[in-house]
């Protein structure tokens, strides 16, 4: 397969980018009139071009410092930077610029092309070399070809064609391991085929027919058409300059620093936690509540600073955690690159990378242990990165899409990766819920110790109510932890459920002394009464309760119930079990002396010796147990 490389220009206004590329390719990357009548690159330009196995993208990037930001957005999805220098004026300040933002954005190759090479001698051509090895000495582009072009005369480019082969051929391929997302940097409209959007696709695929998520919007979007370097395909790849022809938008609807992704997979956000660079010339340090633009994927966004180190400041030159806290909503994932500029005059200070990108306000209490987690996600290493989002995730524990809007991981890599880190025995799997095994653990001993101190308050209790249980201690945690810990618990013998209610193992409700002397009391009261059973106030004014007691009453009539002593047949009308039995017996009875083995209400009140105030409750309740049928106005005894 043909390998699809994306070439970034960069370096300084009128060092010859535009003029650069289009003799490359025979393609003029300036496209708007203001570009051609003023002779300048304002905004992003592209071409591309067929070197046999490798296909190489150009976003042309204009070096202006009023335009840095349209820079900016083409910058996000470059494999390797192209370095223009021109040899007349040699390294400049935007060339100083835009070769930071490459490093601040983890551009891992690329070479330096000298232009303009015809207008000056050998002499004067090796003082620019020179320059640009002292600027790229210590970076990426250290021992990087070089190569003295004239796009005028045609001088190298036959050269720079097989260097920039060369490079592109050394470039690491794009991984298969994210969804897609494309951060949106052009849309237009094409009459006859509506709403077109242009980018790098930088993780994933696109074919027509897709559904897609058009974000921060959150509107689900379809794709009917693909192009790659202006050529229908049936599917684009990560690595692809990409325009996608768009079903059901205006133009309107769309504007750069939009992303298209995989529907349900990403989620904007308005804070995140981040590892940061302050540029060695950069002209103070940055501080928190400091007001900067940053610059992701395409997007530009306000946002304000809070420092995590301490002080609250990143030097010059120094690499620190900050949070950074959006005035609008933002697409990110973990490992994501960014720039920061300030705010007025807009200069670029610095960049970095999101390592948690749903974070929450830190007390300032917590900033060890804050920049302990952030320095395990800025590893190398997906199982240590995701132990550390569960950990921060505490009680609540992280689901696989929790785990997914953080990282853009696919399926796959997710379920491997969460394995390797559960062979590592610090997380807990919770019915699909990752959670660390020390907040698990805690969650259990939670549990015990307050059904225990439970048992203490109220020994003739059952147990505790498991939801009241589950909204005390369990608020901020997941349903599928909540089950996990009881099941668990059950499992190794230390809890017991019954009917919602639990209990621990070895508890019991056996009433000594006086309780038991009361249980008895109300025992008789009931059994005496057989089937004109008493109100629960005249059973405890029967066995001499006094009002004051009649709460604890309650409790040991709870025993009762429990026992299956007494049974509720209606609202507060209990009996006795023994009375039941017998009743039933005597129903039975009864139907084998009738010939359509039936009986009707006053047959039954005869029977029962009852008025009808307990004789239609009575009949309901041999209804619920299926000792009769209600047929009309009588009962069929089964």
């Amino acid at each position: 397969m043909t390998k699809a490389i994306i070439i970034g220009t960069a370096g300084h206004i009128d060092h010859g980018k535009t003029a650069l590329v289009r003799a490359l390719t025979g393609i003029d990357a300036d496209r708007l009139p203001e570009e051609k009548r003023r002779g300048i690159t304002i905004d992003l330009g592209f071409a591309d071009m067929d070197l046999g196995d490798v296909r190489l993208g150009f976003v042309d990037v204009p070096g202006h410092e009023r335009f840095v930001k349209n820079m900016l957005a083409g910058a996000h999805g470059i494999d390797a930077v192209a370095l223009v220098i021109a040899a007349d004026e040699g390294v400049m300040p935007q060339t100083r610029e835009h070769f930071d933002i490459c490093r601040l954005l983890d551009v891992r190759k690329g070479l330096v092309v000298v232009t303009k090479a015809d207008l000056v001698d050998e002499e004067l051509l090796e003082l620019v070399r020179a320059e640009a090895r002292e600027l790229v000495k210590g970076s990426f582009l250290e021992g990087s070809p070089s190569v003295a072009v004239s796009s005028r005369t045609g001088l190298g480019i036959e050269a720079l064609k097989q260097t920039l082969h060369d490079v592109a051929v050394d470039v690491t391929p794009r991984t298969s391991d994210f969804v897609t997302r494309l951060p949106i940097d052009r849309s237009f409209t094409m009459h006859g085929f509506g709403v077109v959007v242009t980018g790098t696709l930088v993780a994933g695929e696109v074919r027509e027919g897709y559904e897609l998520e058009l974000l921060p919007e959150g509107r689900h979007v379809r794709v009917r058409g693909v192009q790659v370097h202006g050529s229908g395909v049936s599917k684009a790849t990560a690595g692809q300059r990409t325009a996608i022809n768009l079903s059901g938008l205006e133009t309107d609807d769309v504007a750069r620093g939009m992303v298209l992704a995989a529907p349900a997979r990403f989620k904007p956000t308005h804070t995140v936690d981040a590892n940061v660079r302050v540029l060695p010339d950069a002209s103070r340090s940055l501080r928190s509540r400091q007001r900067v633009r940053v610059h992701i994927g395409t997007a530009e966004i306000l946002a304000r600073v809070r420092v995590l180190e301490d002080p609250n400041e990143i030097p010059i030159g120094a690499n620190g955690f900050a949070q950074l806290r959006f005035e609008t909503p933002v697409v990110g994932i973990l490992g994501d690159r960014f720039i920061i500029r300030s705010y007025s005059p807009s200069r670029t200070i610095g960049g970095g990378q999101i390592l948690d990108p749903f974070t929450t306000r830190h007390r300032r209490r917590d900033l060890v242990e804050v920049r302990a987690r952030l320095s395990q996600l800025l590893q190398d290493d997906r199982a240590a990165q995701l132990a550390a989002f569960v950990r921060s995730a505490q009680r609540h524990g992280l689901s696989r899409s929790e785990v997914a809007i953080r990282t853009g991981w696919r399926d796959e890599v997710i379920q491997r990766v969460t394995q390797d880190a559960l062979l590592r025995e610090d997380l807990v799997n919770a019915d699909g819920v990752l959670i660390s095994r020390a907040v698990f653990d805690d969650l259990k001993q939670t549990v015990i110790t307050e059904i225990a101190l439970y048992h203490q308050r109220e020994p003739l209790s059952r147990g505790l109510a498991k939801e009241v249980l589950r909204e005390r201690y369990f608020a901020g945690s997941s349903p599928e932890v909540f089950r996990c810990v009881l099941a668990q618990l059950e499992a190794s013998k230390a809890l017991v459920t019954e009917r919602d209610v639990l209990r621990l193992a070895e508890h019991t409700r056996a009433p000594s002394g006086a309780d038991a002397e009361l249980r008895d009391r109300l025992e008789r009261v009931f059994r005496d009464a057989r089937f004109e059973t008493p109100t629960i106030s005249e059973a405890f004014s029967r066995a001499g309760l006094t009002p004051a007691a009649i709460q604890h009453g309650r409790k040991v009539l709870q025993l009762l119930f429990d026992s299956g002593a007494l049974v509720r047949v209606h609202g507060e009308m209990f009996f006795h079990r023994s009375a039941l039995d017998e009743l039933t017996q005597r129903v039975r009875d009864y139907a084998r002396r009738t010939p359509d083995r039936t009986i009707d209400v006053a047959a039954f009140k005869e029977l029962a010796g009852v008025s009808r105030k307990y004789a239609i409750p009575l009949l309901e309740y041999l209804d619920r147990q299926r000792v009769t049928r209600r047929d009309g106005d009588r009962r069929v005894v089964l």
